[in-house]
Order: structure tokens, then C-alpha cells, then sequence
């Protein structure tokens, strides 16, 4: 075989490699650390403080009150490392854990009477809600009740994921037009899922890689004609021009749709492009985290944002009026005018 057939061959399964990877991360399937803020380099190997190291110590205090308290597992890069998939029990218990777990996966479908967008919860929380840096469950149970500045009141867990339904699901376009009531079984199992995958994390302490990480805004500021290069170049092959992603006949949403009525409404934090640039800067394109710049960062992030969605459900006034209560001093281009339009008055079916 010459040498420029060698070379063609080697590029094609490359490619072919390349698209493998991005279906089976898109569906939650690989569960690796793929870097870090600190370090451009890929770090995958033996944890630094097992799973099983930690269950052997629990094992030997609860014979012997004075030996070793069991630590929380982490890798060799500093993140907690959640409990694999496979040790999900048998029981009633690992039932319940199981049908969190496919409504985190599958919400649009499992949950269908309460969601109003073809969204589900690994569409922000990355590899089934495990990766760091993507706001992962076993960062966000050990976190409440706590103050939340958007609600200006103390927030339970619960009321934590019917925010969720509201704002990133858009639950008012769906058929019942509202979230899952307070204590409903969907709740339930979601919290379920979230405590078995934050087995080992302390409470009380914000831990490495948890929520979003903060992007320090950039002398230029965001530019939604840099950002559109930026989403050209980088974004489209997954969300496609048009910015409604792309879909499986066989498992339904693939890649999100980032605006539109089928995406988070304004109400969203994710509609935030402060919020939006720290999630893309850690995760986008997926399996590049920490690829972009800062500036790239900002840039798409404010181009994604700057076009319309559906409406803030919070949104009783006027359009102006909702922008000074709910969106006053935020990073967002709610209620501002982009390209001679004010946005945020929401789209239309």
C-alpha cells in the first residue's frame, strides 16, 4: 500500500473514531474524565483513593470504632468519582436508582406530560449527570436546602428540580402545562439517582469540579458576530446551522437544540450567557473540554443567547417589566434589542 493510501486509510478511520466517540459520549456511555481547567492534559487511569479502598475502610470502623474514617474517593485529577453504573443493586432500592436514572436520560419521553421541549437533564449535565465541571449530581445533592438568590428563599432539592422543569424543560408547552407536583414519584426517583451517585461526597462543602465554572469576562467583552464564527467553526457539526441539533429515529434527541421553541426558555440559567460561557468553556465541543479560549467562550455563548426562545414563564407584565424583576444586571439579552429585535417575548409553535 503507497505511502498516500496509508495516510488516506489512517485519516478515514480517525474520522470514523472521531464519530463514534461523539455518539456514545452524547449518550452518557463513556464516564472518563476528560481534563481539566488546570491541565490540557487527558487524565484517565487508577483513582487516587478507590471506591473500594473507601468501602474497605467503612467495613473495618464499623468493627472497629477507633480505626480509619473513610475518606471520599477521588482520582488522580482531584474530582470525586461517583459509584460505577454496574453496582447499582438488586433491590428495591437499585429499582428506584435504575428509573432515575432513565428519566435523567430520557426526560422528554419518560416525563412527557410535564415537559414542553425535546430536552432531558444529561443535555447540561454531561456522561448521565457524572462529569465534572457540567453542574454532576453528586455535586448538587450534597448542596441543599440552600439559598437560592433567584427564588430569595431557602430551596430544597425538590424544589431545586421543579426549577428545572420549569425554566430548562419549559413545562408550560407541555400537555399538562405545569412541573410534576410537589412530592410526585418523578421527584422522588430523580433524588434517588442523585443520592446513590453522591455516595461518599461530604455535605456542606462545595467540591471540585461541582456546578458550572466561572469564566472571567474578557476585556472585549462577547460579540455575537465573533461568537456566530465561533459556533460556525465549532459548534455546527453536532447543532447543526439552524441551531435545533440533531435527531435519532432509533433514541430520539441526539444533540440539543440551543434555541427555539424545542430549548430552555428565558427564565433558564443556562440563558445567562455568564452561565453558558462556563458550561461551553468546560465541556464544548464535546469531548474538547477546555478547547476554547475564554474570549470563544463568551463570544458563542452570546451568540447562542441572542436568539429567541420561549417566553419566562415568570413573565405576568410587560416584557419590560420582567426584564427589571427577573433579569436586572444579569449577562443576558433579555428585553435588549440584537439585531433590531427585543428579545424574550418567546416563539412561536
Amino acid at each position: 500500500m503507497s505511502g498516500g493510501r496509508r495516510l488516506a486509510w489512517g485519516a478515514g478511520i480517525g474520522v470514523l473514531l472521531f464519530a463514534i466517540g461523539y455518539g456514545l459520549n452524547a449518550r452518557g456511555w463513556l464516564s472518563f474524565s476528560l481534563g481539566s481547567p488546570d491541565s490540557a492534559t487527558i487524565k484517565v487511569g487508577d483513582v487516587g483513593y478507590s471506591r473500594e479502598a473507601m468501602q474497605a475502610d467503612r467495613e473495618a470502623q464499623s468493627k472497629d470504632k477507633l480505626a480509619v474514617t473513610a475518606g471520599m474517593p477521588v482520582g488522580p485529577d482531584g474530582y470525586f468519582v461517583p459509584p460505577a453504573e454496574s453496582s447499582i443493586p438488586d433491590t428495591p432500592y437499585g429499582e428506584a436508582v435504575r428509573r432515575g436514572q432513565q428519566i435523567f436520560m430520557e426526560t422528554s419521553t419518560t416525563v412527557s406530560d410535564h415537559v414542553g421541549n425535546t430536552l432531558a437533564c444529561v443535555n447540561c449535565h454531561l456522561d448521565a449527570g457524572r462529569r465534572e465541571h457540567s453542574a454532576p449530581m453528586w455535586g448538587a445533592y450534597v448542596s441543599y436546602p440552600a439559598y437560592r438568590s433567584k427564588t430569595k428563599a431557602i430551596s430544597t432539592l425538590e424544589d431545586r428540580i421543579i426549577g428545572c422543569f420549569t425554566y430548562s424543560m419549559n413545562a408550560q408547552a407541555s400537555s399538562t402545562g405545569v412541573a410534576p407536583p410537589a412530592g410526585s414519584d418523578v421527584y422522588r426517583d430523580l433524588m434517588t439517582y442523585m443520592y446513590w451517585m453522591s455516595d461518599g461526597a461530604p455535605t456542606g462543602q462545595k467540591l471540585p469540579g461541582a456546578g458550572f465554572p466561572k469564566v472571567k469576562k474578557t476585556e472585549l467583552g462577547y460579540d455575537v458576530a465573533r461568537g456566530k464564527e465561533v459556533y460556525t467553526n465549532n459548534c455546527v457539526l453536532c447543532h447543526a446551522v439552524d441551531g435545533q441539533g440533531q435527531k435519532d429515529a432509533e433514541s430520539g434527541v441526539v444533540f440539543p437544540p440551543l434555541w427555539g421553541n424545542n430549548s430552555y426558555n428565558w427564565g433558564a440559567g443556562m440563558a445567562r450567557i455568564d452561565t453558558a460561557a462556563g458550561f461551553i468553556k468546560a465541556n464544548m465541543p464535546l469531548g474538547k473540554p477546555f478547547s476554547l479560549t475564554d474570549q470563544e467562550a463568551w463570544d458563542v455563548a452570546a451568540y447562542i443567547n441572542s436568539h429567541e426562545r420561549p417566553k419566562d414563564p415568570r413573565q405576568t407584565g410587560t416584557l419590560e417589566q420582567a426584564r427589571v424583576e427577573f433579569h436586572d444586571g444579569e449577562e443576558s439579552y433579555y428585553g435588549k434589542k440584537v439585531n433590531g429585535l427585543v428579545l424574550g417575548g418567546g416563539v412561536d409553535k
